[in-house]
């Protein structure tokens, strides 16, 4: 199914729209939520693009940078869980103005820097705001957009981000290049106050989720957050995200410096190859996500057809551990063009798995939640890269890269059921 079809979809109309207007006014809707997805992908991923320039300027070391991160890592964990439960309770058209415009300030305020401190400081707040735009985006297409094409407009949608990924090495780096670092932040920065005062202007709630609208009398209830942190499933989303969800940080935060410290290309020869694995992961996630789709009308339950796909996908995962013993660099792109698709497609089809196992009153925080054990996995991670190099060289990093996959994998089979809103008492 493709663009074209989703677009004759019978949307639920707004309270303020007739059906026409409703529309119109999704389109508008999903173009907003793709952008700000790219304005938060660029934004996290200049500090990885101008890492050695950023060392320099700030008199920072290897352990500096990874202290820098692991604030910005550790910020977006514990506000990752918040910011869902927060979405959920204000809804997504306060929700997103609030989030994008603190993040916004935080990246300007991170170019207008000229000491350590004042930088570690808009690196946090830039973590704490960032979270939000997820679990935002996943509240709004879980009441928007119909059950059969979920899994691709979630993930066209989500491809925001790897279009901002491919956009930050050569963006970022022609902005430091030509101007300087300060103007590659606060640039970005000013785009994304701007997308957040055309979303507030934009943005209403359908009168009813789209799949209600079309099949339900009336929505299922939305679980207490108490109750939701009992079910099992949300258990094995969230463990399934924090073994794997390290694998993705890794390529956002370590590849850019990857090809520069370890494979002696510039900054502006890595801006020029930076991009590609990027490019080849926002394709494959995109059509393996659609393929989930087609998977769970042949299986006849979305449910089933995704997990099944992620276990799949997770079989490639391995293919992380060849990369440190690739004579060139071609092959090194290649076999990191092959992670990331795994990563990507995996956080693709784990979007809709959410609305698929749980009621919409619940997807942001879900989302929220899986986020936060994600990014703690890879803050823990993130902590052990400079040591495991240091001490047993990069060869051992891959090997652990390759491995966490297939472990998501078998704890989203073991776990990952259809919830129960309304258990036996």
């Amino acid at each position: 199914m493709d663009a074209a079809e989703i677009m004759i979809e019978t949307f639920p109309a707004s309270p303020v729209d007739s059906r026409k207007d409703s529309r119109r006014r999704y389109v508008v809707i999903l173009v907003l939520l793709f952008g700000s997805g790219v304005l938060s992908y660029v934004d996290r991923q200049t500090l990885s693009i101008l890492k050695p320039t950023l060392k320099a300027s700030l008199g920072m070391d290897e352990s500096g940078y990874a202290f820098l991160v692991n604030i910005f890592t550790a910020c977006y964990a514990v506000a990752y869980i918040g910011s869902g439960w927060l979405t959920d309770k204000i809804g997504s058209r306060r929700g997103l103005i609030l989030f994008v415009s603190a993040w916004s300030l935080a990246t300007i305020g991170c170019g207008l820097s000229t000491t350590m401190y004042a930088f570690v400081f808009c690196q946090a707040l830039l973590g704490f705001a960032e979270p939000g735009q997820q679990p935002v985006a996943m509240r709004t297409l879980t009441l928007w957009t119909p059950l059969k094409v979920r899994g691709l407009t979630m993930s066209i949608v989500g491809a925001g981000g790897t279009v901002g990924s491919i956009l930050a090495a050569p963006l970022i780096a022609s902005l430091a290049t030509h101007l300087n670092w300060h103007v590659a932040f606060i640039i970005p920065g000013v785009v994304g106050l701007a997308i957040g005062i055309v979303w507030w202007f934009i943005y209403r709630d359908p009168a009813l989720p789209v799949q209600t609208a079309s099949a339900l009398a009336t929505p299922p209830p939305a679980m207490p957050w108490s109750q939701l942190w009992r079910q099992r499933s949300l258990w094995g989303i969230v463990l399934a995200r924090f073994i794997s969800d390290p694998v993705w940080y890794f390529c956002l935060f370590w590849m850019p410096g990857y090809f520069q410290e370890q494979r002696g290309l510039s900054l502006q020869q890595s801006g020029f190859v930076g991009w590609i694995p990027f490019f080849a992961a926002s394709i494959g996630g995109i059509t393996l996500a659609g393929l989930s789709d087609r998977l769970g009308r042949h299986w006849q339950s979305p449910m089933l057809g995704r997990i099944r796909l992620l276990g799949i996908l997770a079989c490639f995962g391995p293919v992380a551990m060849l990369i440190p013993h690739m004579p060139n660099l071609p092959m090194t792109i290649f076999l990191l063009c092959i992670v990331a698709v795994v990563c990507l497609a995996w956080l693709n089809i784990i979007g809709p798995l959410v609305a698929d196992v749980f009621p919409a009153g619940n997807a942001a925080s879900v989302w929220g939640i899986s986020g936060a054990f994600g990014a703690t996995g890879a803050m823990i991670f993130n902590h052990q890269v400079g040591k495991i190099t240091s001490a047993v060289g990069s060869a051992n990093m891959f090997l652990v890269l390759g491995c966490l996959h297939l472990i998501a994998a078998a704890i989203i089979f073991g776990l990952v059921r259809k919830a129960n809103p309304n258990p036996a008492p």
